[in-house]
């Protein structure tokens, strides 16, 4: 299997504009040079994190939806974020996964945040996604999922027991709470021996929440090897899937994991 190269593009968010976030990411995106193969961006990369979902939300298959194929097809990369998504009179805090060739995998952000009130607004997703490639199991969640380890954590999956090699979250992650988000990305990566991506947003939103970046890249071992600060970057690394195999293999504690299943 080959290496995963993937783009991390953490930015400022213009409030509850979708159109210019999309021009802006659109820029961010074409200034990328590399052959990518994943492209992530924040939590509501669209809007910022609003629960004015009545305007901002979009049925499937629309406005939001149809520029992350349009930037899949034009990039040749897969492109990851998520948007507020209104299906059968739900709301729903959407990460769609979109391919090159216009297949598409999404998932429902199942942790809906009770302290700014997301519950009220949308409805929870109700099962994991995993996302396929190049043969990488991608395993994509959302911000206040962090904090959830049971939901994350692995399942075997046959005789590998590893149910995916990379973790995702996009967030919408706000500066007070900033020690959690670090210390728990590196948690995440370590109890599931998986690389383990953080993409947060920066500045401050439209209810005066400041956003401190923070977005990195963690290994199977939880160590930090990518991180970009407070900065609007984008972020290019390359995920060894040889090094991840040896690790499990050296280190194979997914054996004696606790089975488990959700009620």
């Amino acid at each position: 299997m080959t290496d995963l190269k993937i783009s991390i593009i953490q930015s400022n968010l213009f409030w509850e504009n979708i159109e210019a976030n999309l021009a802006h990411f659109e820029e961010k995106m074409w200034a990328i040079q590399d052959d990518i193969d994943l492209i992530i961006l924040p939590e509501m990369f669209s809007t910022g994190f609003t629960m004015n979902v009545e305007r901002l939300s979009e049925p499937p298959n629309f406005k939001t939806f149809r520029w992350m194929l349009q930037m899949a097809g034009q990039k040749k990369a897969v492109i990851m974020g998520s948007y507020i998504v209104k299906e059968s009179n739900n709301y729903f805090n959407r990460l769609y996964a979109v391919y090159p060739d216009e297949t598409f995998r999404y998932y429902d952000k199942k942790h809906l945040f009770a302290f700014g009130k997301e519950q009220d607004f949308f409805e929870p997703g109700e099962e994991k996604t995993i996302v396929t490639i190049k043969g990488w199991r991608v395993c994509p969640l959302i911000c206040y999922d962090l904090r959830f380890p049971v939901w994350s954590r692995l399942k075997s999956n046959g005789p590998d027991f590893y149910e995916y090699d990379v973790l995702v979250y996009v967030a919408n992650w706000p500066k007070m709470r900033v020690n959690a988000w670090d210390i728990l990305l590196s948690a995440r990566a370590i109890e599931n021996q998986s690389y383990c991506i953080g993409v947060n947003r920066i500045g401050v939103d439209g209810n005066n929440l400041e956003y401190p970046g923070h977005s990195g890249v963690y290994d199977y071992s939880g160590v930090q090897q990518k991180y970009l600060g407070a900065k609007a970057t984008t972020l290019i690394t390359v995920l060894s899937k040889e090094n991840l195999d040896l690790f499990r293999s050296n280190f194979p504690f997914q054996k004696e994991a606790d089975s488990f299943i959700f009620l």
